[in-house]
């Protein structure tokens, strides 16, 4: 609790010096921003004194999944309600639709061939863009029945997929076609040598955001079941989930959902919670509450990408969010 009083503070601060009660989003004014919070000595390596957070686009109903292509200098990043995916290009700083429409896609990543991997509530499915722009399905059912909606993917470096099946996307028409769940929530593997989906972990209710450690020891989900929500951590034995535990325990009414790990294992989340609380929250490897990046949006998921992996790319309600940091997201997050 103390931590979210002071991130609430800081954000009053911050407010006040707007001398606005509910301040439309501005550029920093001045160096370092304000909207960066040091919760703990550690955090302060990974933050640039002239880094501030930018906003690259807006106009979306709910910003989600977005992954970065380097080969091509442009980010990817679903807006669900729209039924789109957008593209924003680094070069010109031009907003373009990539995608529509886009089967209600919600969490992408890229696999370790580069190609697109995506989560589509509309097919209820998880998908694979080929480099001729086809798709191939890999995913829309299990034990003869349809998955409920796929929402965030992960690729490891064995080829696998690994993905969450919320039933978010079928619950009204909305984000996706509204449909009756007929899977428990489930964490599955997808196994590039079979073709074949198995369940790795029926226990987390409702999982969302998923990321490995840099090591790929580690599985990290977020439960958007429980109340209060939190973040379940997992080793990974093979291709199996083993040893189950909780992470982080959020407070009331706090939502984290998607998250990636940078090189030294830190998690950056995003989270949501109102003023003073939406943004990004820094997680330590052991859980302590590191750092915070105050966005006037609930931010839904991120990624990292730019020429160095060093830009954090923040999906936030209605908008787009950057911002450099002094770290890098892990290789294929």
């Amino acid at each position: 609790m103390a931590v979210f009083m002071k991130l609430r503070s800081a954000h009053a601060y911050w407010l006040s010096n707007k001398k606005e009660r509910h301040p439309m989003w501005q550029p920093a004014e001045r160096y370092p921003d304000p909207a960066i919070t040091v919760l703990d000595p550690r955090f302060q390596k990974y933050t640039l004194f002239a880094a501030a957070v930018e906003r690259i686009a807006t106009g979306l109903r709910w910003a989600e999944g977005p992954v970065w292509f380097g080969d091509g200098r442009y980010l990817l990043c679903s807006d669900i309600p729209n039924n789109r995916v957008l593209k924003w290009d680094e070069e010109t700083g031009n907003v373009s639709v990539h995608r529509k429409p886009s089967n209600f896609a919600n969490g992408h990543t890229r696999d370790r061939q580069g190609r697109l991997v995506s989560c589509e509530h509309g097919g209820r499915q998880v998908v694979r863009t080929e480099y001729d722009g086809s798709t191939t399905v890999l995913a829309d059912s299990f034990n003869g029945k349809p998955l409920n909606s796929p929402n965030d993917v992960v690729v490891k470096s064995d080829g696998s997929v690994w993905f969450t099946d919320p039933p978010f996307g079928i619950m009204g028409h909305y984000e996706g076609y509204d449909a009756t769940p007929q899977q428990p929530t489930c964490i599955y593997r997808w196994d590039p040598a079979t073709g074949q989906c198995s369940v790795v972990s029926d226990a987390v209710d409702k999982p969302n955001g998923l990321c490995f450690s840099p090591d790929e020891r580690l599985l990290y989900v977020v439960e958007s079941g429980a109340e209060p929500r939190r973040i379940r951590v997992f080793d990974v034995a093979g291709e199996r989930l083993v040893n189950d535990r909780v992470f982080f325990t959020c407070g009331h009414d706090v939502h984290p959902d998607g998250f990636r790990c940078d090189v030294d294992g830190n998690l950056w989340a995003g989270w949501g919670g109102g003023l003073g609380v939406d943004g990004v929250m820094v997680l330590a490897p052991d859980a302590t509450p590191i750092g915070h990046i105050a966005l006037p949006e609930r931010c839904a998921n991120l990624c990292f990408g730019g020429a160095a992996r060093n830009r954090l790319f923040m999906a936030a309600s209605q908008s787009v969010y950057a911002l450099y940091v002094n770290t890098q997201g892990v290789a294929g997050g």
